[in-house]
């Protein structure tokens, strides 16, 4: 019987230049590392790396200036919103974007999120929703489900206690700032393709001054959801998305 065995060197993996060589702590099957990658890609094709500042928040995804060599500043909980403000309105040529997990942006940065999108800030949000607190013990966040358990909800969500899951990228379309709101993942190669071409998309009208885009990425929390990363997908699919469907909100 013969054993098919793959040859590393025939392996081929095209990493972006802008991803750096430091080893990832991303817990297996998470969406970040996908994401830091299209990222990586959209800022090189454009051509803008020397152009590019990115704000750096609180929670899983202020990592990601560990991997990404492009000008990054680190916010407060919450408070990316406003300090890219303040980096575009003095730097109205970069391609200014925060990268945001649901905790930071939909819970202690609502205010500084929804403002920013209401002045028509010149930024792009990429907001990563996974329905969790991640980083911090898997506790209940905005967007979690309801019926979901996490450690601040072990027998559910309850709509009479905890109120309703904030689908609040679909508050940010209602504003006229807003010039894109969309809801992608990246669990398929389809999936990651669309997702890419709307992160260009939101970078590309922060370079044109055109107003807000926010780009969220409904995403798995592996460790938090306590499953294996296919069964995250699996049920990913099958719970989070009837309540954050796919597709565009609003792109003008």
């Amino acid at each position: 019987m013969s054993t098919n065995i793959i040859d590393p060197a025939n392996l081929v993996y095209a990493k972006p230049a802008l991803m750096n060589d430091v080893e990832m702590h991303y817990c297996p099957g998470c969406s970040h590392g996908v994401v830091h990658k299209l990222i990586a890609e959209v800022v090189e094709e454009m051509g803008i790396m020397d152009k590019t500042i990115a704000i750096a928040p609180v929670g899983c995804a202020v990592f990601a200036y560990n991997y990404l060599d492009v000008d990054w500043q680190e916010a407060a909980h919450g408070r990316a919103p406003a300090v890219a403000t303040a980096v575009k309105r003095l730097n109205p040529e970069k391609m200014v974007f925060t990268y945001q997990g649901d905790g930071d942006l939909a819970a202690i940065g609502t205010a500084e999120t929804i403002h920013a999108a209401n002045r028509g800030e010149n930024i792009a949000i990429i907001f990563i929703n996974n329905g969790i607190y991640g980083m911090t013990g898997g506790q209940m966040a905005p967007t979690t489900l309801l019926d979901m358990k996490t450690a601040t909800t072990p027998n559910g969500r309850d709509v009479y206690e905890n109120g309703y899951p904030l689908k609040i990228t679909d508050l940010l379309a209602q504003l006229p700032g807003v010039c894109l709101a969309t809801r992608q993942s990246v669990h398929t190669a389809a999936t990651v393709k669309k997702a890419k071409r709307m992160i260009r998309k939101a970078f590309e009208n922060s370079m044109e001054n055109k107003g807000t885009s926010i780009v969220e990425i409904v995403s798995t929390c592996s460790s938090g959801w306590k499953m294996t990363p296919q069964a995250s997908n699996d049920w990913m699919v099958e719970n989070m998305f009837p309540v954050y469907p796919m597709g565009d909100l609003k792109n003008i």
